[in-house]
């Protein structure tokens, strides 16, 4: 026989544990399906001890066996339960207040005994005082044995009867499940349904959730979204450059000589650099890719300089992938508008009323 621990231990809430492995189990858990309520051990791994004092310290001896030992006379209160370490296993105070090594193999089957002495005068007792020993005090007791079902050796506190007649009432493990099985299915609907609704109520496709500022387009208007969807590129690209020049004029840029080239340049096909900039000279180096400087700040920001919003809606009509460049552009595009509907609005009416959209 080895003593692995003696001496005083601190509980909480009447709780303290066996653990050997990362997952923290509740009450119900470790007590379900159980008759005994004083050494819940339905979770592999976990011992979910309960005492009669409900803060401070408790007398604590954990001993560690070969073979069975007999059972303390004197205990008022005795019960047993298999045990099976998962990892190294310890005794821990609630909260972290405090923990043992128990020199348990981990894998192998033990029988565990947990006694106890004086729970109704712990129970009834407040916190001990510095130097005052708790009325209450326990003995755990590990030997290997083969699994046995759980049992309740003796039974004399009011305290013991108590949490033994709230371990029978507790759902099984097989309630347990179905109960897990029925939250995470509702937290699941639950995540679909705000999914849904984030997208504008129906789940988005691989490409949406992959472009740029779809979801907040689809958020304004869902249906225009799968229309553009269905739309070839060739349109797609005119409904980009068209939403950055509708924008500049709401934004009442139209009359800035330097925007309207832009734009003109940008309607006639030119390339990004040369739309942004104007006709390269002969000995000029090769501009970097478009894509390369898209990247900026991203945006239109009220109080900016109107060529600088009007380079970042040009800039995004220039996305390498057509149906990118016209989500990110009309959402950008909706920013000046008191109504963003009415930029989609005018958009529909312009682009989308075709028979086949």
């Amino acid at each position: 026989m080895r003593t692995v621990m003696s001496g005083p231990a601190r509980v909480a809430y009447a709780q303290i544990y066996v653990e050997s492995g990362a997952d923290w189990a509740d009450l119900v858990e470790c007590f379900a399906g159980q008759r005994n309520g004083l050494c819940g051990a339905a979770v592999p791994g976990t011992l979910f001890l309960i005492t009669g004092l409900h803060t401070r310290e408790v007398g604590f001896t954990v001993e560690v066996h070969d073979t069975m030992p007999p059972v303390e006379y004197d205990a008022e209160d005795v019960v047993e339960a298999a045990y099976r370490p998962i990892g190294a296993a310890q005794l821990v105070s609630w909260g972290g207040g405090g923990s043992w090594a128990l020199d348990l193999e981990p894998g192998l089957d033990y029988r565990v005994r947990y006694s106890g002495w004086g729970m109704d005068a712990g129970h009834q007792s407040g916190p001990p005082m510095d130097g005052e020993s708790s009325p209450d005090r326990y003995l755990l007791q590990f030997w290997p044995a083969r699994p046995a079902p759980e049992r309740v050796v003796k039974q004399t506190s009011r305290q013991a009867a108590y949490w033994h007649k709230s371990a029978r009432e507790f759902p099984t493990p097989a309630e347990l499940a179905e109960r897990k099985r029925e939250q995470a299915h509702q937290a699941e609907e639950q995540r679909l349904a705000e999914h849904k609704a984030a997208w504008g109520g129906t789940l988005p496709t691989e490409r949406l959730e992959s472009t740029a500022y779809a979801r907040e387009l689809c958020a304004l208007d869902r249906s225009l979204v799968d229309l553009l969807e269905q739309t070839d590129p060739q349109t797609l690209r005119s409904i980009a450059r068209w939403a950055a020049r509708r924008a500049c004029e709401e934004a009442g840029y139209g009359g800035k000589e330097r925007v309207a080239a832009v734009l003109d340049r940008m309607d006639r096909g030119a390339d990004w650099f040369e739309t942004l900039n104007g006709p390269r000279r002969p000995d000029e180096p090769a501009a970097p890719t478009t894509r390369a400087l898209v990247l900026q700040a991203y945006g239109w920001f009220a109080g900016r300089d109107a060529f600088d919003n009007t380079v970042t809606l040009v800039t995004a009509t220039f996305n390498d992938d057509s149906f990118q460049a016209a989500v990110e552009t009309v959402w950008v595009a909706t920013t000046p508008f008191a109504d963003k509907h009415q930029l989609l609005a005018e958009l529909r009416r312009r682009f989308l009323t075709r028979p086949g959209l």
